[in-house]
């Protein structure tokens, strides 16, 4: 019994641990943004604010292009959140439930996009857009970030899609729906926790997105988030107080997303069966 409670407490403060670990850097942001200047460089730091003030938030909306900023990375993120989600899951659809000549090949393949680093592809893929005269807009960083995200996202969804019984197909198909009604009204609600996953997943991977930000846009007008806020950091001087107020604005949609799309990964798991 004594091993057991040792074993019980060892778990216990291991999972405390992970999440300090993990709402620690979340706490730090949030409170630091609503103290006053003084208080955010002061000597010692402290864990509450000694008074609280949303004068960063004001400054954030007011002295600087964060809301532009903001509507520019909703706009790219939701755009390539929404192409990644179709075409990965109508590539998935395809790749995994319908039988063709070198299917399996084209699964072994369909990594390769990740074999080479970003870094590797920026000149030629910088090169492929100028010619297209793609550079500085919106639709080039959707571009970038949908090529990146869709790969994964197919690959993804393999687990969820392999689990679902083909006799669930036979049968829509013996009712005369098409793959295309399949897909939507047998397949998709049961792999809705994988289809969460990559929405996720495409979205985060868009809105912390910086080094092709930083290198196809150009103009002000538009920037995205994380390449905003790098411009808030002055060369001598720092506005602490702005900067975290940005970090804090920016973090929150992603919170928000997890905690809106989180529960239909419980949901996507109990819809849908083969009735006996």
């Amino acid at each position: 019994m004594n091993e057991g409670k040792r074993g019980r407490a060892i778990r216990y403060l291991l999972v405390i641990l992970v999440m300090f670990l993990i709402i620690a850097p979340f706490y730090w942001i949030y409170s630091s943004s609503l103290k006053v200047s003084t208080e955010i460089v002061a000597q010692w730091p402290t864990l509450f604010p000694e008074s609280v003030t949303f004068g960063h938030y004001a400054n954030l909306l007011s002295s600087s292009d964060y809301p532009i900023y903001l509507t520019n990375s909703a706009v790219v993120s939701f755009a390539t959140m929404v192409i990644t989600v179709v075409l990965s899951t109508s590539a998935a659809y395809g790749l995994y439930r319908l039988p063709f000549p070198g299917r399996k090949t084209i699964y072994r393949l369909i990594l390769l996009a990740y074999i080479f680093p970003g870094s590797l592809l920026l000149i030629p893929l910088y090169v492929m857009l100028s010619s297209l005269n793609l550079l500085d807009t919106q639709l080039a960083l959707v571009i970038i970030n949908v090529t990146f995200a869709a790969p994964f996202s197919v690959w993804l969804l393999k687990a969820f899609f392999a689990s679902i019984p083909f006799e669930l197909e036979e049968a829509a198909s013996l009712d005369g729906a098409s793959w295309l009604q399949t897909l939507l009204r047998v397949v998709l609600p049961l792999a809705s926790p994988g289809v969460a996953s990559v929405a996720i997943f495409a979205f985060v991977t868009s809105w912390t997105e910086y080094m092709f930000a930083s290198v196809l846009i150009i103009s002000d007008a538009n920037r995205t988030l994380p390449v905003g806020l790098a411009g808030i950091i002055g060369q001598y001087v720092i506005d602490w107080g702005l900067l975290l107020a940005g970090a804090g604005a920016t973090t929150l949609p992603i919170i928000l997303l997890f905690v809106l799309i989180g529960r239909f990964f419980v949901n996507g798991l109990l819809e849908g069966g083969v009735k006996a």
